[in-house]
């Protein structure tokens, strides 16, 4: 499961903004982003049981992010979600990913799951729980965890959307400032709610802030290691700046 923000074609100086917290079982092995062999070039995380990711950018500047989803009817030995995601940035465009998405859905070999898909042309949530749908995003915030895009009636995207809007978002330093703090935001003993879960097996196991700006070189990947409440956002910026250079070396 993840909370997944994406602010999209709204910024002045970023088309794509995102953020999202992984939530996973804690002994499940990873990898920290990096660059993989093959083309197009990629930078994403490696889920070392399966060989997938939860998130990554590709050298064409598309994004591709997987998030679980309720499914009545499940395959008898579903194939890793985590490889169709990875899969994904294997396209050129976020139209051509989305497509693909849907395809492999309809064929029933997956649990349930949402795969967010965008790029400066276009961006589609693609729904694969007990039906398969192409949502395409307008310019605005837009929030998924493990249902509908923007779903009024999810406390936690309501809660999300209600701490980074507190602020003027009209630029990627400020949604990055804003997202940072929302996405660290923990529960507390009085209930106060939060986007870190911290059950005892179970819980968010990282976070990731993207920033992919009209200008290559003012693109930004940030990371945490662990829950972003005890573990400081590291900079890959220079990972995702090399490979949005690829075509241009």
């Amino acid at each position: 499961m993840c909370v997944l923000a994406i602010y999209y074609k709204s910024a002045k100086d970023a088309p794509i903004l995102l953020a999202q917290n992984r939530e996973e079982f804690r002994d499940r092995p990873s990898q920290v982003p990096r660059i993989q062999s093959g083309r197009p070039r990629v930078v994403c995380g490696i889920d070392r049981k399966a060989g997938g990711t939860w998130l990554g950018v590709n050298q064409h500047g598309m994004v591709a992010a997987v998030a679980n989803r309720a499914k009545t009817n499940l395959p008898a030995e579903p194939r890793s979600r985590g490889l169709l995601c990875r899969e994904l940035l294997a396209c050129a465009t976020a139209k051509e990913a989305a497509e693909l998405a849907a395809r492999e859905l309809r064929s029933g070999c997956y649990a349930g799951a949402n795969y967010l898909c965008a790029d400066a042309k276009s961006a589609a949530v693609v729904y694969g729980g007990d039906r398969v749908e192409i949502v395409r995003l307008t310019p605005g915030l837009h929030l998924l965890t493990n249902g509908d895009l923007d779903d009024p009636y999810d406390e936690r995207q309501a809660f999300a959307k209600r701490l980074l809007t507190l602020q003027r978002l009209d630029s990627a330093v400020a949604f990055l400032a804003v997202a940072s703090r929302t996405f660290s935001r923990k529960g507390n003993s009085s209930s106060l709610r939060g986007l870190i879960v911290s059950d005892k097996d179970y819980g968010t196991v990282s976070s990731t802030l993207i920033s992919l700006s009209r200008k290559t070189q003012n693109a930004i990947y940030q990371y945490a290691a662990g829950p972003p409440c005890d573990e400081p956002y590291e900079d890959y910026s220079a990972l995702l700046r090399q490979v949005l250079s690829t075509d241009k070396q």
